[in-house]
């Protein structure tokens, strides 16, 4: 399942990462169930208020650096969206093949 692939490939590479703190896990884990409820499809939408809750993250401000900090690494493609009722774009991009530009 290349699915689980792409979660074990950032473990690794979290467990090697001394920057990676466990709210970025945390989010990390939120985003990729987000990801397996809409099917895997990427991108798909998510929504701050339903990340925070999962990762149980309550700081706005910890939530916008660990995104941040997620895609600074190459872990994530974030497209925000700035508008309350539309989620903003993720994609959970496949590390081993991030440098050549592809995605799952």
């Amino acid at each position: 399942m290349k699915q689980l692939n792409a979660l074990a490939r950032f473990m690794i590479q979290a467990a090697k990462n001394t920057e990676v703190l466990p709210t970025h896990i945390s989010l990390y884990l939120a985003l990729f169930w987000s990801w397996k409820q809409n099917n895997f499809c990427e991108p798909f939408p998510v929504y701050r208020k339903d990340l925070m809750a999962l990762a149980h993250i309550s700081s706005i401000a910890t939530y916008h650096k660990c995104i941040k900090d997620l895609s600074g690494m190459g872990h994530i493609g974030y497209i925000p969206s700035y508008n309350y009722y539309q989620g903003s774009l993720i994609y959970l991009i496949n590390t081993d093949t991030k440098n050549n530009g592809n995605t799952h």
